[in-house]
């Protein structure tokens, strides 16, 4: 039986959904539709119930699912074992990142991954949010900030210098504030992404503690926050890679500079070290040996 079949019918058990199943597996959806009614005749067995806004598997459907993912586990583990045998590194690879941090920091990396591995069928997904790693098939993402704690393996890549700033129109509107506690009572511009609710960072000494702001406005994504600053709408909790441009230029400038603002971690993280695929391991050492700031 064909595998792409089975891999349909898993999709459509983890999605509920034909759609989101054919997108996945990059078919229509009527060929998704097609290919469980192959199936269910095959069996002769019904595997899925419908209904007009979900489906879900009959009972005879998840002991079907959790055999078959069982085997399609295998088979993959046995796939790659053969792979990693060999000097030759190719596979699917899809990896998750935050959309600025690519187009500013990663892209001329993801040229030079792709000119070392050519035959890695690289997938890389552009999202600020925290995805589902396990859920939505990704095999590695690149994270800003604090991580929860999980089952994931973390590998720090580098820390992100941080700067509050604003557009000097908006300076000479609203004053320079020169303490945090000012920030108080000042437009705050905020990436909803960050943890700590409507808070900034500061450390003073071996501590971190966290200003409360007040958002004029809040996004999350970092472009937006950039524009809105440079349009002279607020202060902005910024890393330096996404306004190195309006700093050089003048269209942002840094404020409360006599304060510690701690660098934001950018970790690489991923399910698991074991039955790492050779385009994981290959990813993994490529980033490892960056010079990433």
């Amino acid at each position: 039986m064909d595998t792409t079949i089975l891999q349909t019918y898993l999709h459509i058990v983890d999605e509920g959904s034909f759609a989101a199943a054919a997108r996945r597996m990059g078919i229509s959806k009527s060929m998704s539709s097609k290919y469980i009614a192959d199936l269910e005749t095959s069996l002769g067995a019904r595997l899925l119930t419908r209904s007009t806004r979900s489906v879900r598997p009959t009972a005879l459907g998840v002991e079907y699912y959790t055999k078959v993912k069982d085997v399609l586990d295998k088979l993959e583990q046995a796939n790659e074992a053969v792979r990693s045998t060999s000097s030759h590194i190719a596979g699917p690879l899809k990896i998750g990142s935050p959309i600025a941090y690519t187009m500013k920091v990663l892209q001329p990396h993801i040229v030079q991954f792709m000119e070392d591995y050519p035959d890695v069928q690289l997938e890389a997904v552009l999202d600020d949010k925290c995805s589902d790693l396990i859920g939505d098939g990704f095999d590695a993402a690149i994270r800003i900030g604090d991580l929860d704690d999980s089952s994931l393996v973390v590998r720090r890549l580098h820390g992100a210098r941080i700067h509050i700033v604003a557009a000097p129109a908006y300076l000479a509107q609203h004053g320079v504030p020169l303490k945090p506690a000012e920030l108080a009572a000042h437009r705050c511009l905020h990436y909803t992404n960050m943890r700590g609710s409507g808070t900034w960072p500061f450390q003073i000494g071996n501590e971190i503690t966290y200003q409360k702001i007040h958002p004029s406005f809040s996004a999350n994504n970092g472009d937006i926050i950039r524009a809105t600053a440079v349009a002279g709408k607020g202060l902005a909790f910024m890393p330096e890679f996404l306004i190195e441009e309006e700093l050089r230029s003048g269209q942002l400038v840094p404020v409360l500079a006599d304060y510690s603002l701690p660098d934001v971690p950018v970790n690489l993280v991923y399910p698991t070290r074991k039955n790492m695929t050779a385009a994981l391991r290959a990813f993994l050492d490529f980033m490892g040996g960056l010079q990433l700031s």
